[in-house]
């Protein structure tokens, strides 16, 4: 690229990421305290991206302004490039920065025992100076409030401001163990639950009572009545094999116990519900080259261990 050329694309990226810091803070004069500049400074660089691109982008107070509607969708694109070029810029450092430190990670408990900590394992093999503490909760840990680096979590988090990278998506099974099934008969159709005693998980202070089915096209739930509930999937996991029940499960949870024989599926034709698994990070600028190595790791890893009827995202 011509020199020249290489420099009208800075000047454009620089008036973008004025822009973005402009609306971001408010105000001009918001704007230049954090940018160390002035607010005539601000307004001179505001008109001359407007006048470049021959549209009002913003509505000038005294004090503040408000973004038109072509100011907005400017504004949500900008953001976007803005974020990719710090992220690329971080990245771009970070491949010669070392892998080490102390590297916070939560996962829950049943899937965080049998697949997150053989990978963490794994992981220092390759990374030895990487300190990893593992946080097990059925909780559904918040990654900031927990002062995590990374949450290996069922499901998007309600809060925006993190990022979430799916890893695994897997069916819901609906199972029991071969004694169960013996003394009380396999339900040929989700409305046979009503006649069975179901395990339920309790997620906060919801009881995860409606299951999800399909059948011919037509999806509907089936809120199931049972003798035992709790708050950890570990012990779903117990009592169905133990014959206590029949319970919903994540296909990944399953692996061992379905090809053992010790619980069987049922209802597999009426299947709809799907699980996914996120890892959830603060946020998207300037990770640090051992999360981002873990996160990487954990996606390329994943796909050797995962069970029958779980895929890769």
């Amino acid at each position: 690229m011509p020199l020249e050329k290489a420099g009208v694309v800075a000047d454009e990226i620089a008036e973008l990421q004025l822009f973005v810091q402009i609306v971001k803070a408010g105000n001009l004069s918001a704007a230049a305290r954090t940018l160390n500049s002035s607010p005539a400074a601000m307004s001179r660089g505001l008109s001359a991206l407007e006048s470049r691109l021959g549209v009002r982008l913003v509505t000038r107070t005294s004090r503040s302004f408000e973004l038109t509607e072509e100011g907005q969708l400017f504004y949500n694109r900008c953001a976007r490039i803005v974020t990719d070029i710090s992220e690329a810029e971080a990245e771009a450092s970070s491949k010669g920065a070392a892998v080490k430190g102390m590297l916070r990670i939560g996962a829950p408990m049943e899937l965080g025992r049998h697949l997150i900590a053989p990978l963490i394992t794994e992981f220092r093999r390759e990374f030895p100076e990487v300190q990893v503490h593992l946080m097990l909760s059925d909780s559904g840990l918040d990654v900031i409030d927990e002062g995590l680096d990374v949450a290996l979590r069922v499901g998007l988090p309600a809060d925006s401001s993190v990022i979430a990278r799916k890893i695994l998506s897997a069916k819901r099974i609906v199972c029991a163990s071969p004694a169960y099934f013996k003394k009380h008969g396999i339900p040929a159709k989700p409305s046979d639950l009503l006649q069975h005693d179901c395990i339920r998980l309790v997620r906060g202070r919801r009881l995860m009572d409606a299951w999800l089915f399909q059948d011919q096209g037509k999806r509907f739930e089936v809120t199931v009545n049972g003798t035992l509930s709790t708050t950890s999937g570990e012990v779903v996991h117990d009592w169905v094999r133990a014959g206590k029940g029949i319970a919903l499960k994540a296909a990944w949870d399953l692996e061992s116990d379905l090809a053992a024989g010790t619980i069987v599926q049922c209802l597999s034709e009426f299947w709809c519900d799907e699980i996914d698994l996120f890892a959830i990070c603060a946020n998207r600028q300037h990770l640090s080259p051992r999360i981002r190595s873990f996160l990487d790791f954990v996606a390329k890893k994943v796909t050797s261990v995962v069970p029958k009827g779980t895929k890769r995202a």
